[in-house]
């Protein structure tokens, strides 16, 4: 699959998911900005990009402003000419349970998640208008958005706020040609790996070692097996495909349904509470919704 001619900005693409979708869409074709808090990390993994063949710069903004955001499209755009691709990867982790959960540990993960992806996905959407649309708009989500994540109240908020935006987006862009997709990744990184029994496959991943086979089989592998996906969703090949949450880890691929009435009953004159208390048990609660990882078929936790 190849994307030359086309110009990519990667969010927290330091190190981890993020380095891993910058070199495969450079690996691609694709000229890319690397962006990430950390400008050395950034600067390593164009290093490495050119090393390869591929064209990138680095850019060092922290993630969540419009200032930031405008300065990304920016740069794009003076280094290489244009935009085609936004991938809003950058994030970080402040895990509290609700009762510990401070009011700057919650504002500076959905700062950096939520908002971030908004102010790089109307900076982007702006410059694809220009261009006379057809951009990419590639949001990273997680399974932690999907369903329960204990002790990571921001984090799933912004998640599950990042596929909400996905699909008006998708609606909004749909008639200039304009995708918008959510990525569902699972991934061995550090980000896992305080999860108990990840942190051993974690170092094995770390280490370049061959991932176990039932482990893969399960949705778990390397950030390598997640980055095919973001740069089939920045290709021509995948126009048609927009307003998809599409999870991907190991040797899975899924797509994740969007939320959906799956019980509904009319009742002429309303519900009251004691009618609804009656009706509950053999009409709705046959119905109720798993919430928890370990209640939910296939797809493993991960982040």
């Amino acid at each position: 699959m190849q994307l030359n001619g086309k110009v990519a900005v990667v969010t927290g693409a330091g190190r981890g998911l993020g380095q891993a979708y910058a070199k495969a869409l450079a690996a691609a074709g694709a000229a890319v900005v690397v962006n990430d808090l950390d400008v050395e990390l950034a600067e390593e993994t164009v290093a490495a990009i050119q090393a390869a063949g591929g064209s990138a710069v680095a850019e060092g903004s922290a993630i969540g402003s419009t200032e930031a955001a405008d300065a990304l499209v920016a740069k794009a755009v003076e280094e290489f000419g244009r935009l085609d691709v936004m991938v809003t990867n950058a994030g970080v982790l402040r895990d509290r349970s609700l009762l510990k959960m401070e009011d700057p540990d919650f504002d500076l993960v959905v700062e950096t998640h939520l908002r971030g992806t908004f102010t790089c996905g109307r900076a982007a959407a702006r410059r694809f208008k220009e261009q006379g649309g057809n951009g990419r708009l590639i949001l990273i989500g997680s399974p932690a958005g999907q369903r329960a994540s204990f002790g990571q109240t921001g984090y799933t908020a912004s998640k599950a706020g990042i596929v909400g935006l996905v699909r008006t987006w998708a609606a909004e862009l749909e008639r200039s040609g304009t995708t918008v997709n959510a990525v569902i990744p699972v991934a061995l990184t550090r980000m896992v790996a305080t999860i108990p029994g990840l942190g051993e496959l974690v170092e094995k991943a770390d280490r370049g070692e061959p991932i176990p086979a039932e482990v893969r089989a399960t949705g778990l592998g390397t950030s390598d097996d997640v980055a095919g996906l973001v740069v089939f969703l920045a290709s021509d090949e995948a126009a048609g495909i927009t307003g998809q949450a599409i999870g991907i880890g190991g040797d899975r691929i899924a797509i994740w349904s969007h939320p959906t009435e799956v019980a509904v009953e009319v009742r002429e004159g309303g519900w009251s509470a004691d009618s609804i208390a009656e009706a509950f048990p053999t009409q709705f609660q046959p119905h109720l919704q798993a919430f928890k990882p370990d209640t939910v078929p296939g797809a493993p936790e991960g982040k």
